[in-house]
């Protein structure tokens, strides 16, 4: 997605903005309707925000592993999603 907006809206803005663009999003600085500048985030920045998001997921599911400690890791395994002839066959019972 890509957010444009003029230069006076951005320097009201520009936190929100620049997280944006940490997200990805494309964020075009327009100056009197025409495209001006970009902003874009360093691979330093991408690095520190993906590093973040990993040890925030870690922790979240670390949260769990005292309740859990005496469960098998099986019980933790996801099943395989269901084959096309599954799915055909599921479908044939349900709608004949």
């Amino acid at each position: 997605m890509t957010i444009h907006v003029n230069i006076g809206e951005a320097k009201t803005r520009l936190s929100e903005l620049l997280a944006a663009a940490a997200r990805g999003e494309e964020v075009v600085l327009n100056k009197a309707g025409v495209p001006f500048a970009t902003l874009v985030p360093t691979p330093e920045a991408l690095a520190i925000a993906r590093e973040a998001r990993v040890a925030k997921r870690q922790a979240a599911f670390g949260c769990l592993a005292e309740k859990y400690k005496d469960q098998p890791r099986t019980a933790f395994d996801i099943p395989p999603a269901m084959t096309d002839a599954d799915y055909e066959e599921r479908a044939g019972r349900k709608f004949g």
